[in-house]
């Protein structure tokens, strides 16, 4: 049976409606407050781009480090109720950006960028666990196909209205706007019944298993999530090309920052915040549409038994158009080559993260899913950290060429560990427990 269609879905299956408008809602204030955050900071520090990495390396080292923890966390308990309780404590979070008014102040933005980027670890291991549940088998690529295409086009409408609100209004709207919305969202999780998010289990099966205790045995869990890994090629290859992938793909907010700020900015008449609005608006529409059309791709090369050769292919080519971004003259031809570049790369993380769902057990998908993360963040550090550092000696331009060359050579690894390994098969093929959740 075909799966739903993306409006079919939100209007039959009313749990995955309501969680789909909680994150409609919080991405859009995310959206705001990342363009204002980086507007604020690079305000207050006279444009020093050590500031700019700064911040863009708290988003992302405490969702490496504790995304393996949070996956253990929501593999043992409410999910809905983890969504819910980071929900409210981001309100909090997301008004300190309020107190940054002068250089001594920006340890204050370099904390609650931290606590989001925290709290956000144990949201997503949440709402990624429990999607399979809420939509089934047979909807899961469309469900992840909306999720996923739903952030994008918030990323691109958010960052174009924070780079307008931050340059036009101030950054304190764009903070206030962020925090509203995660109240919002918590609501509208609130309004998902909990037993929703889990695969139903059998009868007696809740009394066999012994509750956990509240702080103990995390670590055994995690390593039940790695061994896991390690014992089935297919998961581990997905999650060692999304490492590679990092290495250059992770630098893209600050060569995004830059290449706005200092390449086009002064190009084409726009203050700083509005150009930078620009690029992360085609970075958003071309992921959206990119994720859009996922549903289509995805069934069309899983019948043709491609979808191996697909992921491949659709990994180097966008590096080619991401590092072509860099010789462009002019903001509109670089937004063009930023956009068709995440319409591939949008298409195909959206079969893949499927596939890497598909394959894992309920009691282990929140464990996998943030070890996966959490391994393409750490290197998303790194290689944000040495891009700042490259800044001193090369042009933005040459760092976006360079990345983009870089984040292609991942599609090269896909498709030689697949011939050696033969993985097509097990990818294709949807595993018993994956049926059953559907059931």
């Amino acid at each position: 049976m075909d799966s739903l269609t993306y409006m079919q879905l939100l209007r039959r299956n009313r749990s995955f409606r309501r969680l789909w408008i909680g994150q409609v809602i919080s991405e859009l204030g995310n959206w705001f407050n990342f363009i204002a955050a980086l507007g604020l900071v690079r305000v207050v520090s006279n444009a020093a781009p050590e500031v700019t990495t700064l911040m863009l390396i708290f988003r992302l080292v405490p969702f490496t480090l504790f995304s393996p923890l949070a996956g253990a966390f929501v593999d043992r308990w409410s999910r809905r109720t983890v969504m819910i309780l980071t929900d409210l404590l981001r309100v909090v979070v997301a008004l300190g950006f309020l107190l940054v008014r002068r250089p001594q102040d920006l340890w204050i933005a370099y904390l609650c960028t931290a606590l989001l980027a925290f709290f956000g670890a144990f949201f997503e291991a949440a709402k990624n666990a429990a999607v399979p549940n809420i939509t089934g088998e047979r909807d899961l690529l469309a469900g992840n196909a909306l999720m996923f295409s739903s952030r994008f086009l918030l990323l691109s409408v958010g960052a174009a209205l924070g780079g307008w609100t931050s340059a036009k209004i101030g950054y304190s709207a764009a903070f206030i706007i962020n925090a509203l919305s995660f109240l919002l969202s918590a609501y509208s999780v609130w309004l998902v019944p909990d037993a929703e998010t889990r695969q139903r289990r059998a009868a007696g099966e809740a009394e066999k298993t012994p509750k956990p205790g509240m702080f103990s045995g995390y670590w055994t869990d995690i390593r039940e999530g790695w061994s896991y890994i390690v014992r089935h090629a297919p998961v581990a290859t997905i999650l060692l090309v999304n490492i590679v992938w990092a290495i250059g793909g992770g630098a893209i907010n600050l060569i995004l920052d830059r290449l706005g700020a200092f390449e086009f900015a002064p190009k084409s008449g726009l203050r700083q915040d509005e150009a930078i609005g620009v690029l992360y608006f085609a970075n958003g529409l071309g992921l959206f549409v990119g994720m859009m059309i996922a549903r289509r791709v995805g069934i069309y090369f899983q019948s043709k038994s491609r979808t191996i050769g697909y992921i491949g292919w659709s990994l180097f080519v966008q590096g080619i158009f991401f590092a072509l971004m860099g010789v462009m003259p002019t903001l509109l031809l670089a937004s063009l080559m930023l956009f068709i570049s995440r319409v591939l790369l949008g298409a195909e993380f959206a079969v893949q993260e499927t596939l890497l769902m598909r394959l894992v057990p309920d009691n282990l998908r929140g464990r996998i899913s943030t070890t996966d993360r959490a391994g393409e963040m750490m290197i998303w550090s790194v290689s944000t950290a040495v891009a700042g550092w490259s800044l001193y000696y090369i042009t933005p331009s040459l760092l976006t060429i360079t990345s983009g060359l870089l984040s292609g050579l991942s599609g090269v690894l896909w498709l030689s560990l697949s011939s050696v390994h033969r993985i097509e098969g097990a990818i294709v093929k949807v595993p018993d427990h994956a049926r059953q959740s559907s059931s």
